[in-house]
């Protein structure tokens, strides 16, 4: 015999099934809907418009037996938004998603509490009290607030359900990934334990400051973390010199610097004055790179995976750009690092780690780190 959540899902599914058009308005699948949150999310990178995502948590609605509070609620979303706007289930028969688009950018607050008023007064009116009270609004615009995420708050990633789904289809390979991050990362601290040593010493009688170097990274979905190095500069240096290149790489007018006299030129600070000499050489042979094994370990970065952004890097991103923070972890290599590294542009590398997180496999990882080695000695010379 099933179970009472059991048949109450059941129904749940019949019911959802049978309310894909409401009146003369489609309400699309969760699926459907989640994609078309995806491909929302495109177009407001090209067209800088913003979008506003309202969701609804039905709460007991969604086990009302005769489901006619939830057909009401589904009735009054027709009635309340526009053609234009997309009515669709963001969880199936538990939370109803409504994207508001084409909305000016200067009156987000005033529109939010006009579709909060104006959706909440006509549920008030066709739904019981007991059913009002168990729904909960949350309101979500895209592009995000980056400042928000910048100031170190908890960043939502509701805008992004399309990515949950790809997760959770590829949950056994991400564990498989993350099997091998861990075995990968401790054979290499092992082995490398040796080389930790020599370097640290080095720097030790090189120049005054501490072995490490820890520094503010942003990882996947905004989360922050420490990124640890080996110093490669003197201890207390100024950044400016780095931000105002930073910021010419991301616009694209940045121009190459001299490598090695190879005539080649790369896209980074060849002549760095923040660098000390052993630094230059621990640059060019990444072994600076090593310490972030740990950070591997830790589960805060991958092997393989986009370099992850400084703060100040991000306050310059295009929309676009953001997307290579949303959809993979950061590594220490990737497609960016074995396919010419800093001898190509910015919008390149983005484009190289968003190729990388939609065909990533554990296969495609293995790849990449067999490559490493041969980019990093040509790199080196």
């Amino acid at each position: 015999m099933n179970s009472p959540r059991a048949f109450h899902s059941l129904e749940r599914n019949q019911f959802t099934a049978t309310c894909d058009v409401i009146g003369s308005r489609r309400i699309l699948s969760e699926k459907l809907f989640h994609q078309t949150v995806a491909l929302e999310r495109r177009r407001t990178e090209r067209s800088h418009k913003p979008f506003l995502l309202m969701l609804i948590d039905d709460g007991e609605i969604a086990v009302d037996s005769n489901k006619s509070g939830l057909r009401k609620m589904l009735e009054v979303l027709r009635l309340t938004t526009r053609e234009t706007d997309v009515v669709g289930w963001y969880k199936d028969s538990l939370v109803v998603g409504v994207m508001f688009t084409e909305i000016d950018p200067d009156d987000k607050k005033s529109i939010v509490e006009r579709m909060l008023y104006r959706v909440s007064t006509e549920l008030q009116k066709h739904l019981s009290l007991e059913q009002f009270s168990s729904i909960r609004f949350s309101f979500y615009w895209f592009p995000e607030d980056w400042q928000q995420l910048l100031s170190r708050k908890p960043y939502v990633t509701a805008l992004y359900p399309d990515l949950a789904d790809r997760d959770q289809s590829r949950k056994l390979c991400q564990l498989v990934k993350r099997v091998m991050d861990i075995t990968g990362s401790s054979l290499a601290l092992v082995f490398a334990a040796p080389m930790f040593a020599l370097v640290a010493l080095a720097i030790k009688l090189t120049s005054k400051g501490p072995v490490f170097f820890r520094q503010q990274r942003v990882g996947r979905y905004g989360v922050p973390f420490s990124l640890l190095k080996f110093r490669s500069m003197y201890y207390g240096n100024n950044n400016a010199i780095h931000k105002q290149y930073v910021a010419q790489l991301i616009s694209g007018s940045a121009r190459k610097q001299p490598c090695n006299g190879n005539g080649h030129g790369v896209y980074k600070l060849t002549t760095d004055p923040r660098v000390t000499s052993l630094g230059a050489f621990l640059r060019r042979s990444s072994l600076d790179e090593l310490p972030q094994l740990i950070n591997v370990l830790k589960g805060e970065m991958s092997l393989v995976g986009p370099r992850p952004p400084l703060d100040y890097e991000l306050e310059r991103y295009d929309l676009w750009h953001r997307r290579r923070l949303m959809e993979a972890k950061p590594g220490i290599t990737g497609l960016w690092q074995v396919n010419g590294r800093n001898r190509i542009p910015f919008d390149e590398m983005v484009r190289l780690d968003l190729a990388y997180a939609s065909s990533w496999s554990p296969w495609l990882d293995l790849k990449i780190l067999f490559r490493t080695p041969k980019a990093v000695l040509a790199g080196a010379h």
